[in-house]
């Protein structure tokens, strides 16, 4: 695993703890498939103060390169972050508009090779801290359930960090383990490929020169006319 793919990893396990600590989360992760000469975009309907964290990775370019053109864009078209032809990312920005943000992937520059992109978005709402505010239980006694709730609460934030934090290095190593199957099978193509022609041509240029050999010794062949007809040839 190289070292920035570590440093994603790392990242974006930092903002998964900070996000249970702090607020809600809201996170999607897909596998697309961008076509050669074509744009594909989402769209993420985003509050203002919300924290938009998004990764992305290629995993696999056909016979092409493992890079692809990015972009994140607010409500009004203004472009927050953007990336030319790499193959992996995160970005983090802070919503300032409420709306729909949008995110792209641009594979035009590419003419045959289709692109296969995994990316995470997550959403960081810190305003909306209803779910963990014991008071919004209703109008029940304080001596009823301070301690009970407490503990109910402590017990299932533990649980719920080291399922999200499990299941995102999963997801990351999945990534990654994909994108290098993708490029050893790849290699392994080009390596048959080029085998197979060198092959063909060692066996084109020994029948040719088995073909002259002959020929030179052949009196009717135009090859031995020929050869009789050079300087010093007898």
């Amino acid at each position: 695993m190289s070292h920035k793919t570590l440093h994603n990893i790392i990242y974006s396990l930092i903002i998964i703890f900070s996000c249970l600590f702090t607020g809600q989360c809201l996170e999607r992760e897909m596998t697309v498939n961008v076509e050669p000469r074509k744009e594909d975009c989402f769209f993420q309907n985003v509050k203002v103060g919300d924290k938009i964290d998004i990764e992305y990775q290629v995993i696999d370019g056909g016979l092409g390169d493992l890079d692809i053109t990015f972009l994140l864009a607010d409500p009004n078209g203004r472009i927050l972050a953007a990336d030319y032809k790499k193959s992996e990312n995160n970005h983090r920005v802070d919503a300032e508009l409420d709306g729909d943000y949008k995110f792209c992937f641009d594979n035009t520059f590419s003419s045959f090779n289709v692109k296969t992109v995994f990316f995470e978005m997550i959403i960081d709402r810190d305003n909306d801290d209803s779910w963990e505010n014991p008071s919004n239980l209703g109008n029940i006694p304080e001596e009823t359930y301070e301690l009970t709730v407490e503990e109910i609460q402590e017990a299932v934030n533990r649980v719920r960090v080291n399922l999200k934090s499990i299941r995102h290095l999963q997801d990351a190593i999945k990534s990654t383990e994909a994108r290098d199957r993708n490029i050893a099978e790849e290699n392994y193509f080009k390596v048959n490929t080029f085998s197979w022609v060198q092959i063909a041509v060692m066996a084109t240029v020994g029948i040719v020169q088995v073909v002259m050999v002959r020929s030179l010794f052949d009196d009717k062949s135009k090859v031995h006319g020929i050869w009789k007809k050079m300087p010093g040839a007898r």
